[in-house]
């Protein structure tokens, strides 16, 4: 299958990005390249970093950038390495730094992924599938009921978590769940079929959990915002697009503390501008899909776009 994804609130990344054409950009999760087509077509003497972890997105990516291969550099690592692959390749400040969070079009898919809940194969969801790491084959067939519920509860904000990890214990001790469709058949008799007919698919929750527990993404998220936030260039950018509510917490959060700085105690006599944090919002509200887009692009209905910039320096307060 040929790799294709829609990008996502493309218009609105790319003018909050404020591109320079001789400035330093960085796609931190490249995917496809769709974004990054639009960021180095308004370069001249500029430069991409471009990185993913998934083999088959970078490969893609080449591909459908090869017209301006001059000016990217392609990287496969994980974004959460952001701050040791700019000093690997001598380059400290960014003047904008794209993340676009969660899983492709091309993973959901690709059926032997195993991300998807509407195609039978092997439970994997693996980002980099050339890394050594537990699938999430391995994850329900060994995780306690206690951790199953906690990961579907915290990942996946599935409120029959407890119910569905007693099924799958129960399920796999007569044998392993192996396979996608395995897994929905337990989801499926462990929601009451009540809430079944009334909710989404009734796995896409716990399918979601699951990726997430499998590539750390939280964890990876939180690594990859503070680095690319100390690798701004001033008035550099850091555009961020998420697709569920955990992301979208974890980067408000994050962006506010940025924004607000370190708190001084009330004693110490300073001037505020000393003070004053280094970032500002750009957005105080998440950029959502227009109605025009979520038309053409069902997919986009639940992404947001959060906006952070470094102040220039030497701003006052």
């Amino acid at each position: 299958m040929a790799f294709s994804h829609i990008p996502v609130l493309l218009k609105e990344t790319i003018a909050a990005l404020s591109i320079q054409p001789d400035g330093f950009y960085v796609d931190a999760t490249v995917g496809g390249g769709g974004h990054s087509r639009e960021i180095v077509k308004q370069l001249t003497n500029g430069h991409l970093l471009a990185i993913d972890q998934d083999e088959e997105a970078l490969a893609a990516a080449k591909a459908n950038l090869a017209p301006w291969a001059e000016k990217i550099a392609f990287v496969h690592d994980n974004f959460q390495n952001l701050g040791h692959i700019l000093q690997t390749l001598g380059t400290e400040k960014a003047d904008g730094i794209l993340m676009d969070i969660g899983v492709s079009s091309y993973q959901l898919d690709t059926a032997e992924r195993g991300f998807s809940y509407h195609e039978d194969a092997l439970l994997d969801m693996r980002m980099d599938q050339n890394k050594e790491m537990p699938t999430a084959r391995d994850i329900v067939n060994s995780y306690s009921e206690q951790e199953l519920t906690k990961i579907f509860y915290q990942y996946g904000e599935e409120r029959w978590s407890k119910r569905i990890a007693q099924f799958i214990v129960v399920d796999r001790r007569t044998k392993p769940l192996e396979t996608s469709f395995d897994l929905v058949k337990v989801i499926q008799k462990a929601i009451p079929k009540k809430v079944r007919m009334q909710d989404k698919h009734p796995a896409r929750r716990v399918f979601q959990a699951l990726r997430i527990e499998v590539n750390h993404e939280l964890d990876a998220l939180e690594q990859c915002l503070t680095q690319a936030a100390d690798h701004l260039a001033p008035r550099g950018r850091l555009c961020v697009i998420t697709f569920h509510s955990l992301e979208d917490r974890i980067v408000k959060n994050a962006f506010r503390t940025l924004a607000k700085g370190e708190a001084i105690p009330a004693q110490i006599p300073v001037k505020a501008r000393d003070v004053q944090s280094p970032f500002r919002l750009v957005t105080r509200k998440p950029i959502e899909a227009s109605p025009e887009e979520l038309e053409a692009n069902p997919r986009a209905r639940s992404a947001k776009l959060r906006v952070l910039e470094r102040c220039q320096e030497n701003q006052e307060g």
